[in-house]
């Protein structure tokens, strides 16, 4: 029997049935991902494996490097061959790693690849799958029709002009919803020259920026042109979740200060990004958005690499924290307090923090009509894994709850990362049926059809509430 086969990570009975009854065919609302629109727009054509697989993949970078394979075959120029068949030499060593079955399941779902992939027969496998991609002319938009997806929302900088997601909505032939989502990460990397480039960039798009209020306001005013593009969701990548208590005035002085190239203390970048969230979150709240916010990585750790390569390139990790409980809560209670607490979605990266953020969640569930307004995001990362989604449905079921799920989450720029969904329907099917199997959960098929088909897809389509009522499961 193949590695990848109807059984594969189903391991009882009951989740059997639950995949084949429920989760089987139910289609992809992929809420959050890092897709490029212009690949989506241009429906862009792929020949080669390589180009399709590894290319910014950090996750199997990470894998190369630790067989000690040379940076030349990993992010350099080397032939594309030569690239496949180094990865299959690391990926046959990479039994345990997550990596091994999301490559192997890749591998079956979009080219019908059953065999195992080694160093011994990546030259073969490599031929036969790029004669695949030529064959059946396989583009961005074929894999994602292929992968059942209704809707992405695509994670775009507030000085976008978002040209591709109007040349994408023109093609009628092309069904799957793309709506932008706001990223303002600059905005909150006050004391950086990241921070100074951003407001120079902000202001040429909207208004001179001589003040705290003006960078606000235009930060508003992109708010506003993301709305009329379709965007209705926000993401805010923060190593760590900070509150400090602030006044306007201090807030005037830092921004100040950050313009001038002044120093701006640790204290004063909490007091800021405390101050940022909290505006961000009035408008938010104000046109119906969700606000995202993914927490705890630390990231370009290797200097010689990150001079060598630049960012995003596979050196990055898990953060700690101090003090997450307190922060969190009064993050969330300002806004609260201020009645402007929109939809919001905590993905943190350090599963230690799953019940602080899952007991966090739960004291803020206050408003009639919206079942968990404050979720509890998925295993993304380094939690995307059997374990991590384990982890995180645990703390979830424990803390709040888990019918209300709005499940996976792509969270990838690779157009075949849509197995992931495969792998967590299949670990939630397993995670279920056990608890089933135990009488820990009624065997009762009206519930655990609503249960498995909510976190598969419905939950999200209801929350969000992004495109039309046909779509829906």
């Amino acid at each position: 029997m193949a590695f990848i086969n109807e059984t594969f990570m189903l391991h009882n009975d009951k989740a059997v049935q639950l995949y084949e009854d429920y989760a089987k065919d139910m289609p992809i609302y992929d809420y959050h991902c890092h897709l490029d629109p212009k690949q989506i727009s241009e429906d862009h054509h792929f020949d080669n494996i390589t180009d399709l697989w590894l290319s910014g993949d950090h996750y199997k970078w990470r894998v190369m490097r630790a067989q000690g394979i040379e940076e030349h075959y990993i992010t350099g120029d080397a032939d594309k061959k030569e690239k496949f068949v180094k990865w299959a030499q690391a990926l046959q060593n990479a039994v345990g790693n997550p990596v091994y079955h999301w490559s192997q399941l890749e591998l079956a779902m979009y080219f019908g690849v059953y065999d195992l992939l080694t160093e011994d027969n990546a030259e073969e496998i490599y031929e036969r799958v790029n004669q695949y991609l030529k064959d059946n002319h396989v583009t961005t938009q074929s894999l994602i029709k292929e992968s059942k997806v209704n809707l992405i929302c695509t994670t775009d900088n507030p000085t976008d002009d978002l040209h591709y997601h109007d040349e994408i909505k023109a093609q009628s032939d092309f069904k799957t919803a793309v709506l932008p989502a706001f990223r303002p990460d600059a905005a909150f990397k006050i004391g950086s020259q990241d921070f100074i480039d951003f407001v120079e960039k902000l202001a040429e798009i909207t208004q001179p920026i001589q003040s705290v209020e003006s960078f606000i306001d235009s930060l508003k005013q992109r708010i506003d042109y993301f709305h009329g593009k379709g965007g209705r969701l926000a993401d805010h990548g923060l190593e760590r979740i900070d509150y400090e208590d602030f006044t306007s005035e201090e807030i005037t002085d830092i921004f100040r200060k950050a313009l001038s190239k002044e120093t701006v203390s640790d204290f004063e970048k909490a007091q800021f990004i405390t101050f940022v969230l909290n505006e961000l979150s009035k408008a938010y709240a104000d046109k119906g958005w969700t606000m995202q916010i993914h927490f705890g990585a630390i990231r370009n750790n290797n200097t010689r690499a990150f001079e060598k390569l630049g960012p995003d390139t596979g050196f990055d990790s898990i953060n700690d924290q101090t003090n997450l409980a307190y922060n969190l809560n009064h993050l969330l209670d300002m806004m609260e307090r201020e009645d402007h607490l929109p939809k919001t979605i905590l993905y943190n990266l350090n599963p230690n923090y799953n019940d602080v953020v899952g007991s966090t969640i739960a004291n803020f569930q206050t408003e009639p009509g919206i079942a968990s307004k404050i979720q509890h995001g998925a295993g993304w990362w380094f939690n995307d894994t059997k374990r991590g989604m384990l982890r995180q449905m645990s703390s979830l079921a424990d803390q709040g709850m888990l019918m209300h799920f709005v499940g996976m989450l792509t969270d990838s720029r690779s157009f075949i990362s849509y197995a992931r969904h495969e792998y967590f329907r299949r670990i939630l099917c397993t995670y279920i049926g056990e608890m089933v199997e135990n009488g820990e959960i009624p065997d009762e098929p009206a519930l655990l059809e609503k249960l498995i088909k909510g976190i598969c897809y419905n939950n999200a389509y209801h929350y969000f509430g992004l495109i039309k009522e046909e779509n829906n499961q």
